[in-house]
């Protein structure tokens, strides 16, 4: 149940910066001193990506656990030029994850084997933690503060790292401090509020 080998990594460069985001919106993110370290030309669109990629340092942990590091916002480019991320040349929104292109992406560049899927029963977590390595699972933004009602489920990622029949562990990239933020344990009835029943499974190996 231990997930301590994975390293965590924030979806914003430094990980203190979520309460300000939350605050602000994404100009908040103006204010990062270690935007570079994300591989952004300009702190403008390090500011306009970082709020779209969780699945990205999802990505990003699953990679590092294995030794390879590479900067959040490049991986989002890689990702991008597969069609995992769209973005909308009228107003520069992004749409993604998008996740079936994300499989294909991984398995070229990564060599990893992942497989999307779908009405996933929260009981049914443990024995899929059990045959493959990681879950990233589709969860509302508000697993942060588990003990609050939240508005809906999906639209945000984090990584699974484990499961056993009634706890749940996992890293998420949006947390607003350490406790929210790596290796958080919730029993599998908590997290089911916030949970989609979707998300990726994931590998080492194809």
């Amino acid at each position: 149940m231990q997930s301590r080998e994975v390293p965590f990594f924030s979806q914003w460069e430094s990980p203190g910066m979520t309460l300000p985001v939350l605050a602000e919106g994404p100009s908040a993110l103006h204010r990062d001193p270690l935007w570079r370290n994300s591989g952004a030309e300009t702190i403008e669109d390090y500011a306009r990506w970082a709020v779209n990629v969780c699945g990205m340092a999802c990505l990003k942990m699953i990679l590092a656990a294995r030794g390879d590091i590479h900067p959040t916002l490049e991986l989002a480019r890689a990702c991008m030029a597969y069609g995992g991320y769209v973005v909308n040349e009228v107003d520069g929104s992004i749409k993604g994850l998008i996740y079936a292109p994300f499989v294909t992406f991984v398995a070229e560049r990564f060599g990893l084997a992942a497989q999307v899927m779908t009405n996933v029963d929260i009981a049914a977590l443990p024995a899929l933690l059990s045959k493959h390595r990681f879950f990233i699972a589709s969860v509302s933004s508000s697993i942060r503060w588990p003990g609050r009602e939240p508005p809906s489920k999906g639209g945000h990622l984090v990584l699974v790292t484990a499961a056993l029949p009634e706890t749940i562990r996992f890293h998420n990239p949006s947390g607003h401090d350490r406790p929210s933020q790596a290796d958080v344990a919730l029993p599998l009835v908590s997290f089911d509020r916030f949970f989609a029943n979707r998300g990726i499974t994931v590998d080492f190996q194809l």
